[in-house]
């Protein structure tokens, strides 16, 4: 065989080496694509709901005082209960808003008339300490639509979390910001978003 037959290619093996040159090239760029935008896009400190245990390290862990983790409500779960188990004692009888009666022990859980038999629970942010006591009565004895969350506006996003060090669940992890909170129960409709 001379050199020139050696070198020589056909037409069929020139269209297949072509193709796969195009199939390299095209999954090299999707994975670029990728690549950059996991790189260039920010990821913040998320709460994962459905592994939170409301161990009330959230309020006592975060290098911010109060801590960064609010409790959140998810208004479409909520039942608007005259007895919530979110905001009452466990046993209590008389359902007042006297300071005694109330689970959370800032008393940044309020409590709203509505109309008979419904009250609306709102959250004082700048009360809320994230110990997530009205969360674990909330999920107990209701329908878990106050949940335990990162309140992006006011987290630092240490590069590394001392509660999710702390974290006994391993309920927090790193998402991108462009995604919506880990929150149970939520229409996709009413996502909450990151705010940054």
């Amino acid at each position: 065989m001379s050199s020139e037959e050696k070198y020589k290619i056909t037409r069929r093996e020139f269209i297949r080496k072509g193709m796969q040159l195009s199939i390299l090239i095209g999954l090299g760029s999707i994975a670029g694509g990728l690549i950059t935008k996991t790189i260039s896009e920010k990821t913040v400190w998320q709460l994962d709901t459905k592994k939170c245990t409301q161990c009330g390290r959230c309020a006592t862990s975060c290098v911010k005082k109060p801590s960064a983790v609010k409790c959140f409500h998810a208004y479409d779960m909520c039942g608007y209960c005259d007895l919530c188990g979110g905001y009452f004692k466990p046993g209590t009888k008389d359902l007042t808003t006297a300071a005694e009666n109330q689970l959370c022990p800032t008393s940044a859980l309020k409590r709203k008339f509505i109309e008979e038999p419904f009250f609306e629970y709102e959250i004082d942010k700048e009360l809320c300490i994230g110990c997530g006591k009205c969360v674990k009565g909330c999920g107990a004895f209701g329908n878990g639509s106050l949940q335990l969350q990162v309140s992006q506006d006011l987290c630092d996003n240490c590069n590394e979390c001392s509660i999710a060090r702390d974290c006994p669940s391993n309920a927090f992890s790193r998402v991108l910001s462009s995604d919506s909170y880990l929150m149970l129960g939520l229409r996709d409709s009413n996502k909450w978003k990151n705010k940054l």
